[in-house]
């Protein structure tokens, strides 16, 4: 990767603003969307055409590879407000740092830390206006990359777009969640791509999701794909369990995604004097600790959800309910320490915040 250095960013501004249209402490996630955009074009081996437009809709032909053989990988990160009222980033180089690791197992050029970067506090800059300020709100950050080769034909493509866009969201998950334990379709396999953020993985989850949720349930639990035994995600999540007073959760593999959020909650409970362990979890240490009473807390993280609280455990026909959400000491905790430090009202004590001028 070269070393970071200034871009020329073209910007044209829109002329009148939307935001006036938006209600930002109620809004649907992922409906609404900022002002602008920023757009670099890869091409030849070459970086090019760095700009910041109005939002909108971008003129490309239907023999995009991306549209036919999947080249596309996608970042979430987000934006708050300081105390007093400055634009910050939470851990922006580890979103850099996975994307570029998805482009990589995806045979896609990796995006330069001056392009991503600059691109990205020169967006957030210009729509820190619609950056909410309700707790568990933020501004919602897509940084995504796809092949725009004119091409049809299976081959790596040569032509690539980098696109950030933003919007206001508030809470992902407004309630705890009543999760499944997916016992037939897989998510993930060995050697495949179970730990980038490619546009596939998420396809493929469209329809057991569709049946759970048709059956009374907000999420999946994801377990191996050879054998079904081990918990891998839950949903677009990460996942936690509290067995009495150990927190487990499944150990990074190349079919598991290298949560941000995950990450940050381990640092955070390792300083707290937590006692966590990486390592694979069975379906059925699971269970047992339910009904044996001890398993006092679940919940998943992910930077849309942050930390979403499982009410309840289905497997095999058996529904298992966890305690009251305002019973649980650590998951509440985590989540009041992360909204605090992305908002400064706790010190920034690891290094996460990256302020934008």
């Amino acid at each position: 990767m070269s070393e970071s250095k200034a871009i020329s960013i073209k910007i044209n501004k829109i002329q009148q603003s939307k935001i006036n249209q938006c209600d930002l402490e109620n809004v649907q996630f992922g409906s609404v969307f900022s002002d602008h955009m920023f757009s670099a074009l890869y091409d030849d081996g070459n970086w090019s055409e760095f700009k910041i437009e109005p939002f909108g809709a971008i003129s490309l032909l239907p023999s995009i590879s991306a549209l036919h053989y999947g080249q596309s990988i996608f970042e979430g990160m987000k934006a708050f407000k300081d105390q007093e009222g400055n634009a910050q980033l939470f851990r922006p180089l580890d979103n850099w740092n996975r994307l570029n690791k998805s482009a990589t197992r995806m045979a896609m050029p990796m995006v330069p830390q001056d392009i991503f970067m600059q691109g990205l506090k020169e967006l957030v800059s210009l729509d820190k206006n619609w950056i909410p300020t309700k707790n568990g709100s933020a501004l919602y950050i897509r940084p995504f990359l796809f092949a725009i080769d004119e091409f049809v034909g299976v081959r790596p493509a040569k032509k690539f777009l980098f696109i950030i866009f933003t919007c206001p969201v508030n809470s992902y998950y407004p309630k705890p969640i009543d999760v499944l334990v997916e016992q037939q379709y897989v998510r993930a396999f060995d050697g495949g791509v179970g730990f980038a953020k490619a546009a596939g993985n998420y396809g493929l989850s469209m329809l057991p999701t569709m049946n759970a949720q048709a059956n009374g349930f907000d999420q999946l639990i994801w377990t191996d794909g050879s054998e079904h035994k081990y918990i891998e995600e839950s949903g677009t999540m990460n996942v936690f369990f509290q067995i009495g007073d150990t927190i487990v959760t499944p150990e990074l593999s190349n079919t598991i995604l290298d949560g941000i959020t995950r990450n940050s909650c381990i640092q955070l409970l390792k300083k707290d004097g937590v006692k966590v362990e990486e390592r694979k979890v069975s379906v059925n240490e699971i269970i047992k600790a339910a009904k044996d009473g001890i398993l006092l807390d679940a919940f998943g993280t992910g930077t849309a959800a942050l930390i979403a609280k499982i009410n309840s455990i289905t497997h095999e026909g058996e529904k298992y309910i966890l305690p009251t959400v305002d019973s649980r000491i650590i998951s509440n905790k985590l989540y009041n320490d992360l909204e605090a430090i992305r908002t400064s009202a706790l010190p920034d004590t690891f290094g996460w915040i990256v302020k934008v001028d």
